[in-house]
């Protein structure tokens, strides 16, 4: 009877083992909350991820759960990437959050629809250690020069970084 409770332990052990290992993809996932989710166009959401494996590629993503008082069918972002040695990669990015009827895309069942948007696919970090991802809205109405000073509907905005398969 104790021989057989040990092995149901054992066998316990092992299957939860091999199935936290095959599901462990992600390297870094973190979201920040925007406050009133009104995101001002000077907010710059900050991020600081370690880098230790510069040899296998990586997917970056950026993160938006956005609700139903976002009005608008895209989304423009600018990143900054910081390398531990200083250099700067500055993107200037739109994504699509709705399709032609205005709906919006990404998961959820709810009015909060959360969008895992491409940042960099297949990134290989040439340097160990700490970079610095930095992203701020840059929404603009059609034919105004002025940015959009605060862009409702936007909830949290995160980043994730999974390994390759």
């Amino acid at each position: 009877m104790e021989t057989i409770l040990k092995n149901r332990c054992v066998h316990l052990i092992l299957f939860l083992g091999l199935i936290l290992a095959c599901n462990n993809v992600s390297e870094f996932n973190q979201y920040k909350s925007i406050a009133n989710n009104s995101w001002a166009k000077n907010d710059t959401i900050s991020f600081q991820f370690e880098i230790k494996d510069t040899i296998s590629p990586k997917n970056l993503f950026i993160n938006i759960r956005n609700n139903s008082a976002y009005e608008f069918s895209n989304l423009y972002v600018i990143t900054t990437l910081k390398f531990p040695d200083n250099k700067l990669i500055i993107d200037t990015l739109q994504y699509k959050m709705a399709d032609v009827n205005g709906r919006f895309l990404g998961e959820g069942f709810s009015e909060i629809k959360e969008n895992k948007l491409f940042y960099k696919e297949r990134k290989v970090f040439p340097n160990a250690g700490f970079y610095h991802f930095k992203i701020r809205q840059a929404m603009r109405k059609n034919g105004v020069i002025e940015p959009i000073q605060a862009l409702q509907g936007i909830q949290d905005v995160g980043l994730s970084i999974e390994k390759t398969q």
